[in-house]
C-alpha cells in the first residue's frame, strides 16, 4: 500500500508544479519585475530580465525531476485600453464605456475577504488609482485600481471566479 502511494502522488505533483512554474513565469513577465529567485525542495528558479526585456531563466531541478516549463514570452510595453471592446446591447449614453481589464491571471475577488464589503458596486463613482478588486495569483493578492476616474457601470465578472489575462472585469463611464 505504501508503494502505491508513494508511485502515484510524485506524478500528479509533478504535473502540477509544471503548470504552477509557468504560471508563475508568466506572472513575472507581466509585473516587470527585473529579477526573481525561488527556491524549493523540488526546485530552484532564477528569472532576470535584462535592461532591453530580453529574459535569462535558468532552472535546476532537485532529485524530483519536474518537466521544464515551456519559455516565456515577453511581456507588452504597455497595456493600452481597447476603445472597443466587445459589448452586445450597449446603453445609449452621451459619454463612452470603457472596459477596465484584468492585469494577469487569477481568480477575482470583489472584497478583501468573506465578511468584507465589496470595494465598488455598480453606480459607484471611482477615482484614477482607486482600488476596485483583487486578483490572487500564485497565492499572492494583487490590488487592482481603476485606471480612470468614472462611474461603475457594469461588473462583468462573478465574485470568486478565475480571470485570464486582459478580461474585461468592470465597465466604466
Amino acid at each position: 500500500m505504501s508503494k502505491e502511494s508513494s508511485k502515484n502522488p510524485p506524478k500528479k505533483d509533478a504535473a502540477m508544479k509544471a503548470k504552477e512554474l509557468q504560471e508563475l513565469l508568466d506572472f513575472i513577465a507581466k509585473s516587470g519585475l527585473n529579477k526573481v529567485n525561488i527556491e524549493t525542495e523540488e526546485f530552484k528558479i532564477s528569472v532576470q530580465r535584462e535592461p532591453s526585456t530580453k529574459q535569462v531563466v535558468s532552472m535546476s531541478a532537485a532529485p524530483l525531476a519536474a518537466p521544464a516549463p515551456p519559455p516565456v514570452a515577453a511581456p507588452a510595453a504597455s497595456p493600452a485600453p481597447a476603445p472597443s471592446a466587445p459589448q452586445a446591447a450597449a446603453p445609449a449614453a452621451s459619454t463612452s464605456q470603457t472596459a477596465l481589464k484584468s492585469p494577469m491571471i487569477g481568480t477575482f475577488y470583489r472584497s478583501s475577504g468573506p465578511d468584507s464589503p465589496v470595494f465598488v458596486q455598480v453606480g459607484d463613482m471611482v477615482e484614477k488609482g482607486q482600488v476596485i478588486c483583487i486578483i490572487e495569483a500564485m497565492k499572492l493578492f494583487n490590488e487592482i485600481e481603476a485606471e480612470q476616474a468614472g462611474r461603475i457601470v457594469k461588473v462583468l465578472v462573478e465574485n470568486a471566479t478565475p480571470v485570464e489575462y486582459d478580461q474585461p472585469l468592470f465597465l466604466i463611464e
